[in-house]
């Protein structure tokens, strides 16, 4: 079985990467910083690393580097929000193999390449996917998850994590358009940032469940602790609340907990 590295420092990213390869049958191994990257890449030998090139502490060129120093030939692809002339010369200086911007990055596109690398190396992957066993398979299909955040990346990264697991996703970017979404579609779930600009996540979820137009679960995601705004969460039905970064294994289990107090 392959390995590979995925060195990330945001970790919603990171475990959305792992649970893909992971599916897609590679041993996978994730540090989120330069230094724990450093210490896995001498422990396993991994057969292909996934690096970030923006990271506090060690960045990714010194990563790059002091890889090299321990093995010239090892196969790291640069995975990247941000990518200057600069730091693409460096990069290629020190032989990367691949550049993948995030920003334009699919993860068909993304599995593709490691893929494609894989070969180049001669090394033979698994001739099917590890099988899908998660306890939300069976239901996930017939279910509709909206997600509302103004956040573009925390909306991309949950849509494609819950795309992965099955379901069907709407997204929405503020209050008014989950409004509009509600009415055109009705979802089984709601996932709901507190914090948008405008009309808030509880202002939202006290206007749906006003107008009847929705009395289903919803998961309330905040990246802070005001308790006033909590209580009122609480009180207009919400089935938990989440803190951002998403834990994104964390959150499946919410859903199956969800799916289960709504019936389905």
């Amino acid at each position: 079985m392959a390995t590979i590295l995925i060195v990330e420092d945001e970790p919603a990213v990171g475990d959305l990467l792992r649970q893909v390869f992971t599916r897609q049958g590679y041993r996978v191994i994730t540090a989120n910083g330069g230094r724990e990257a450093l210490e896995l890449f001498q422990q396993d030998r991994p057969q292909t690393t996934l690096l970030d090139l923006h990271m506090p502490g060690m960045d990714g060129i010194t990563v790059l580097k002091k890889i090299r120093a321990i093995d010239p030939q090892a196969a790291v692809m640069v995975l990247t929000g941000l990518l200057t002339d600069d730091l693409e010369n460096q990069a290629r200086e020190l032989g990367v193999t691949d550049f993948l911007l995030k920003g334009d990055l699919s993860l068909d596109v993304l599995v593709g390449a490691v893929g494609r690398l894989r070969q180049q190396q001669s090394a033979t992957l698994p001739e099917t996917s590890v099988p899908f066993t998660d306890a939300l398979a069976e239901t996930a299909k017939e279910v509709l998850i909206l997600v509302v955040d103004d956040e573009p990346q925390i909306r991309d990264i949950l849509t494609q994590y819950l795309t992965l697991q099955g379901f069907r996703v709407r997204t929405a970017r503020n209050g008014p358009e989950t409004l509009q979404s509600v009415e055109q579609e009705r979802p089984e779930l709601i996932i709901l940032d507190i914090y948008m600009p405008g009309m808030n996540g509880v202002e939202v979820l006290r206007q749906l469940r006003d107008k009847k137009n929705y009395m289903g679960g919803v998961i309330m995601l905040t990246a802070s602790q005001d308790q006033a705004l909590l209580k009122k969460a609480w009180a207009l039905g919400s089935i938990n609340v989440l803190g951002k970064p998403v834990d994104l294994a964390r959150l499946s289990l919410v859903i199956h907990t969800a799916l289960t107090f709504i019936g389905r």
